[in-house]
């Protein structure tokens, strides 16, 4: 396979280790890649006024695919500004409109609940509903100040996600939950269902089941188990994966993939835990999430092998407790137990 180039932001806090250790594994997994990395983080805002320069996406849009280490530091620069000047642009520049997050738990590793033998896919809207950013606030600092923040769901959206979902259901154990508000969301929701109605014609042999936010909550705490593929809104798709990431041992396990799935544009890899700034700089920050993220990257490109190499090396470390137990084992023990186990 030829090189495949991978444009590189660490971005801030933890952002920076968990990508150093994730490239040192992805050379050793025998991946064909080359590297280029980019200094777009909160200290560049600081000296340049901007979260990346001008010309970032044409930059970026030459790239096979993208990784990303974390965005934010919120005590030096609100993280309304960081999302919106780096992450988000990103994510609609190139239409990556499937963020897909695993939750399963790695061996060796125990999470909150007393079941554990899941595997959830978790399918989320990447580019417009409740992060549309539309809206606005009027009379700001007076008694009589307004903020409205408007949700903008397409037909073309809502139709693509839905159909990316029920296409990772066929590969998988064709069990798809729709999660949505549609008892209290007249408009959106309810718009939601219909078409999630209307593709599951298309697809018969996908048993569909649909849940509101809330009962998808208890029922991914309760019965895990029982979830397969899960499809929702921005919103919702956030805070699911959250808790998605609280059952599997914690957000230091939280991988996730940014995809552009026809492939016009790169698609970005990514570790759910954030800059983390409280552990910055202490390196106790655990780097499987990142390692994941990698291996997702890695098979998104077609290099499937390392990508299954990665994912064998994290599991045979966490099944000898290493990396298991959040802030016990470094940054680079970690790091140099999957080495380890890569050769």
């Amino acid at each position: 396979m030829s090189m495949q180039r991978i444009a590189l932001i660490p971005g801030d806090g933890i952002g920076v280790p968990v990508t150093q250790a994730a490239m040192r594994v992805v050379a050793a997994s025998g991946a064909s890649v080359e590297t280029q990395t980019f200094p777009w983080s909160c200290d560049y805002y600081l000296e340049h006024g901007q979260m990346m320069p001008a010309d970032g996406i044409e930059t970026l849009r030459g790239f096979d695919a993208i990784f990303l280490g974390a965005v934010g530091w919120p005590a030096r620069v609100p993280d309304s500004v960081s999302l919106h000047g780096l992450l988000l642009p990103i994510r609609k520049a190139f239409v990556q409109y499937a963020n897909i997050r695993p939750h399963r738990l790695l061996p060796g590793v125990e999470g909150p609940l007393r079941r554990t033998g899941f595997d959830i896919l978790c399918i989320r809207e990447n580019t417009e509903g409740e992060y549309s950013g539309a809206g606005g606030r009027v009379h700001q600092g007076t008694d009589d100040e307004v903020a409205v923040e408007t949700s903008i769901f397409t037909r073309t959206g809502v139709e693509r996600i839905l159909r990316f979902a029920f296409e990772q259901a066929m590969t998988r154990r064709r069990k798809l939950a729709s999660v949505t508000k549609s008892n209290a969301q007249r408009h959106s929701m309810v718009f939601w269902d219909e078409m999630t109605d209307k593709l599951a014609a298309e697809y018969p042999e996908v048993e569909v089941s649909r849940y509101h936010i809330d009962a998808m909550c208890a029922r991914m705490v309760m019965h895990p188990d029982s979830l397969d593929v899960v499809v929702a809104s921005n919103l919702f798709g956030d805070i699911l994966t959250d808790l998605g990431a609280a059952i599997q041992g914690g957000l230091g396990f939280a991988a996730s993939a940014n995809i552009n799935p026809d492939r016009s544009a790169p698609s970005m890899f990514e570790p759910v835990h954030g800059s983390a700034p409280d552990i910055a700089d202490k390196g106790i920050a655990n780097p499987m999430a990142a390692f994941w993220s990698a291996a997702m990257m890695l098979d998104h490109l077609g290099q499937s092998e390392p990508a299954a190499r990665i994912m064998a090396a994290m599991e045979a470390a966490t099944a000898q407790g290493i990396g298991t137990v959040p802030g016990r084992d470094t940054t680079d023990a970690i790091t140099d137990a999957v080495l380890g186990h890569l050769g």
